[in-house]
């Protein structure tokens, strides 16, 4: 954990400041006159001070019981005059302090970064910065020392159990898929309208995917909108969470906040830095699914059971047709390839006091664990650079990356295939190399391999920020950025995918194409002030934002081609469809406002303030106005504690405040017309999308949190507990219309009111350090409950079998399961309504929540001289679908669990599953589809994940000379400990591919 800012601006002030406020030791004067006679000191004394990253400026080092001192310069050097034998001190702010006896003229000494010096790291918390043990809101944080463990593609995956509050599932195994990130909870009705705000280097970055419905049948969702960015040239990522943290970003704050820094130059001479990295992926589990034996056991019994005794001619596994001695694990044929990992990092750092600059460069690839050639790539570059002025005055710095992805996936998941084909189904290949059809008997599975998914996109991110501090205090700033995205995907349909007996030829293809462009601009001028009256320093701030977002989007598709090497030219289509054209225009505009109250370094307020627009509003609703306020009690200053050899920090914090949430769109209050697509006396017609309703505002999330932070003996057992009660209203969803109206709703505010309420707690402990081992252990565990408390007409809305007062957002309403009947051998639900009749909706009553009870993670980092060990846990304690809700029903043609060999057999049997049956016995069949729709098909998902294992060594100094030299192997999803039956509890989308297990090696060279 960095217990210091990263940035080494911060340093080179400090370093000015004490430069500026203390003559050198160098120039031949003493702070003080040395308790010894004259002529003592002869030698004089030299050397560099560094840390693990290099140089280090700023450092004291002091000669003990002497008044004699000097602070390292800009490149870590030092000098000053000492005999041999004498006792240096080194310190520095976010280091343990280092103890050297003078053995020679010259010296190297390194320091380490001191994790029990939590309550001086200083946190990114947006528009201002603020010391941990002086920040008054909820802010959740991780930095490069984690991050750069993880063997992962997107950033979303390394702070999967690291946060308290912050719950993200991975929702595909392929590269570049989605992910699902949740802040203290779900706010609005609307799925799309959660989606917290990334900002990147004080750039916000759009959360809405860019991606269309193209990536469906491969990837759940819609791709994230952060894959573009590369893990490891990330400095540090912080999650802000309460009102207090979050108001001064308005609305864009209502599900909360993510900032994430990338890394910065650092002053001194150039340093040279690149790594390699390279290893595999495997799906991490697989279901056990029945052999051939079972199978076809299980599919006699059905259909003497079916009463039927000559097998259908189309029941290929069972009369015949297909070889009965066959036994093939599908899992492990589709899904059981491994995937290659590669991974290129190149990196170039230095400059002077007054200008730094960081060049980077990056490069990955990856590929799946399907058959046949699929890689997904990513690479980029990165440019940073900092200047100040002589007198510190004015300040610049710039970043800018750019990153290009191309990803190239079968247009459909296999998974769906491996969990349900008979394991005696033919063979994949003929003798020739061909696909396998098996005289039309089956459909190929590989089929689908000739279609694809790519996708490509060109991502540039750049940031400017010029401060000028026009007095003492007083300070001018102004942020720039400038986002310009461009995104292009395809899925195709080859007439390859079809059996060559149906004679379909190019004639059959076809082609979907969506080009996105998404480009922005933000501008921020703030203006500054910090002063002190006595024992209260003030501190002021207030700003405006300026963003234009532009976003494009064409989607057009193809059918017929004359060949299927024509089939990415749109013109040698046939048939050609505009789907989708359109251009959007989002502006925002906004003003904020901070004062922050110190009183004697223990009484802390926080007051926030903020007027929004923005466009997606009609003209008289557009403007809203947000707030908050934020205190803190720092009581471990208090007289009663100061003396105290156990208590050594103690905070009490509190905030109240609101923020808002515009997120439905674009002209969602206009009365709007699209085309219709249809040719009609040749003109294109229009048709009405949506009604006229100017008078629907802002969404409205009301924050409330207590906290208490408390470190115990010198911090090395520090303890954050804290609850939270969020309530999210004035919802934005679609009220329902009459059919008769031509539209099923109209946009407008509901009255209706969701909280989310919980408690997060987060504890680390520096178990061991006595300089050569050290062991220390963070902890976090979230209790969170979400519920509907308000929705007036629910009972008489289309939304009554979606929700329920009292009840989480994420259920579903389901029928009871009550059991099977053991005379007839078929599955039973409970009669709600009491009419004899199992129907929807009146006996699907039973809530099925979805909701995590608690989440968390425990790490633990292990270090002895160059080896370093950390490992990290993760566990969800939650609910979720499982293999009966997925798979078909037992005795038709489609594979099972192994657990399904537990069923009815006889009158007077009491099994786990319902009598086996070939699919033409209506009352078993009705029964099925209501189990699979019940109680029964949802289960205990909860897991414990080893979700990060990393091991590393750094080569003694004494080896490498001028150069630094790390060796390590880094593991992700390695191990997983759960009762769920099915293949992967994060995240259990029927069909999709689930999380892999990542392990690399690599090494990486500084010099």
């Amino acid at each position: 954990m960095k217990i210091f800012s990263a940035n080494n601006g911060l340093r080179l002030l400090f370093y000015s400041f004490v430069l500026a406020s203390c003559p050198p030791a160098a120039s031949a004067r003493a702070h003080a006159s040395p308790p010894y006679s004259v002529g003592y000191y002869q030698q004089t004394i030299s050397g560099t001070v560094s840390d693990t990253s290099g140089p280090l400026p700023g450092v004291s080092v002091l000669v003990k019981n002497s008044g004699i001192s000097t602070i390292s310069d800009v490149n870590g050097n030092f000098q000053l005059r000492a005999a041999i034998g004498d006792t240096l001190v080194f310190s520095f702010i976010g280091y343990k302090e280092v103890t050297r006896v003078a053995t020679s003229p010259v010296m190297a000494v390194v320091l380490q970064e001191d994790a029990a010096q939590l309550q001086e790291l200083v946190i990114n918390a947006g528009y201002y910065s603020v010391k941990d043990k002086e920040r008054t809101g909820s802010i959740a944080r991780i930095t490069a020392a984690d991050i750069e463990k993880q063997p992962v593609s997107n950033v979303l995956a390394t702070m999967q159990g690291r946060m308290a509050g912050v719950n993200i599932t991975q929702k595909t195994g392929v590269p570049g898929g989605g992910f699902d990130i949740l802040i203290r909870g779900q706010n609005s009705l609307r799925g799309e309208g959660n989606s917290p705000m990334y900002i990147i280097d004080g750039v916000p970055y759009s959360s809405q995917s860019v991606g269309n419905s193209l990536t469906s049948n491969i990837i759940p969702g819609d791709a994230n909108p952060l894959s573009n960015l590369n893990p490891q040239e990330i400095e540090s990522i912080e999650v802000l969470k309460d009102a207090d943290a979050t108001a001064i970003y308005g609305s864009r704050g209502a599900n909360g906040v993510v900032l994430i820094t990338t890394k910065k130059g650092k002053a001194g001479k150039v340093t040279y830095s690149g790594s390699l990295s390279s290893g595999f992926g495997s799906v991490t589990r697989f279901m056990d699914l029945m052999n051939t034996p079972q199978y076809l056991e299980m599919r006699t019994e059905a259909f003497a059971n079916d009463g039927i005794t000559q097998y259908p001619a189309n029941a290929y596994d069972i009369n015949g047709t297909w070889d009965q001695s066959r036994n093939t694990d599908w899992q492990k044929e589709l899904l059981g390839g491994t995937a290659g990992i590669t991974q290129v990092s190149l990196s170039a750092s230095g400059g002077s006091e007054q200008t730094r600059f960081l060049l980077s460069a990056n490069y990955r690839t990856e590929s799946t664990v399907y058959p046949g050639d699929f890689e997904y790539r990513r690479k980029g570059m990165r440019f940073a650079v900092n200047h100040n002025s002589p007198d510190n005055r004015f300040s610049l710095s710039f970043t800018g990356g750019y990153s290009l992805q191309d990803n190239n996936q079968p247009g459909t998941d296999l998974t769906f295939d491996a969990l349900r084909l008979a394991p005696n189904a033919p063979a994949l290949y003929n003798p020739d190399g061909s696909l396998n059809w098996e005289n039309s008997t089956w459909d190929n599975p590989l089929r689908m391999l000739e279609g694809k998914y790519t996708s490509n996109s060109g991502d540039l991110t750049t940031n400017a920020v010029l401060t000028w501090k026009i007095w003492k205090g007083l300070a001018f700033r102004s942020n720039l950025g400038f986002t310009d995205l461009n995104y292009s995907e395809s899925t195709t349909s080859p007439s390859t995918i079809y059996n060559p007996a149906y004679g379909a030829g190019p004639e059959y293809s076809s082609i979907y194409v969506s080009n996105t462009a998404r480009r922005s601009w933000i501008a921020e001028p703030q203006l500054s002030w910090e002063g002190q009256l006595r024992d209260l320093q003030l501190k002021a701030l207030v700003g405006t934002t300026f963003q234009e977002l532009t976003n494009t989007q064409l989607v057009q598709s193809g059918t017929g081609f004359t060949s299927n090497a024509l089939i990415y030219n749109l013109s040698a289509a046939t048939t050609k469809n505009i789907l989708n054209n359109d251009r959007t225009v989002y502006r925002y505009q906004a003003g904020f406002a901070r004062v922050n109250l110190n009183w004697k370094g223990k009484y802390i307020m926080n007051l926030t303030g903020r007027r929004d627009g923005s466009s997606r509003f009609g003209p008289s609703r557009r403007f809203a106005n947000f707030g908050a306020v934020g205190m803190a009690w720092l009581f471990s200053r208090e007289k009663l504690f100061t003396e105290s050899t156990i208590l050594s920090f103690g905070k009490l914090r509190g905030s109240y405040g609101t923020s808002g949430n515009d997120q439905i769109g674009d002209y969602q209050y206009l009365n709007t017309y699209t085309s219709t697509g249809i040719n009609y006396n040749g003109t294109i017609g229009l048709q009405p999308s949506r009604l006229f309703n100017p008078d629907f505002g802002w969404e409205t999330n009301k924050k409330l949190e207590v906290a208490l932070e408390t470190g115990f003996l010198k911090d090395r057992v520090f303890l954050t507990a804290s609850w939270y009660r969020n309530r999210s209203s004035n919802q934005l969803v679609g009220i329902p219309l009459p059919g008769t109206t031509g539209f099923t709703s109209i946009q407008a505010n509901l009255g209706a009111t969701v909280q989310n309420q919980g408690t997060e707690l987060t504890l680390r402990t520096i178990n061991i350090d006595n300089g050569a081992f050290s062991w220390i252990t963070a902890a976090n565990i979230s209790f969170a409950k979400n519920k509907l408390i308000a929705f007036p007409g629910l009972e008489s809305s289309t939304y009554s079998q979606q929700y329920a007062i009292g009840k989480p957002l994420n259920i579903v309403m389901l029928y009871e399961y009550t059991g099977l009947d053991p005379e007839t051998g078929t599955y039973q639900f409970r009669d709600v309504d009491g009419d004899g009749v199992i129907s929807s909706p009146n006996d699907k009553k039973y809530i099925a929540d979805f909701n995590p009870q608690y989440y968390g993670g425990i790490q633990n980092t292990f270090s002895y001289k160059g080896i370093t060990l950390d490992f990290l846990f993760q566990f969800v304690k939650q609910d979720n679908w499982n293999p009966n809700y997925m798979l078909g029903m037992p005795g038709a043609m489609v594979n099972q669990p192994v657990a399904a060999l537990d069923r009815w057999q006889q009158p007077g049997d009491i099994s786990s599953f319902q009598q086996y049956s070939s699919g033409t016995r209506a009352d078993v069949l009705n029964a099925f589809s209501r189990y699979t729709q019940s109680s029964a098909a949802v289960s205990d998902a909860s897991y414990i994940r080893l979700k990060n294992l990393s091991v590393s060594y750094a080569l003694p100094q004494a080896w490498t000379q001028q150069w630094k030299c790390r060796l390590f192997v880094e593991a992700q999803n390695l191990l997983t400990i759960t009762s769920y039956d099915g293949a992967d509890p994060e995240f259990t989308a029927t069909g999709y591919l689930p999380p892999l297990k990542m392990i690399t090696t690599g090494i990486q060279l500084t010099f």
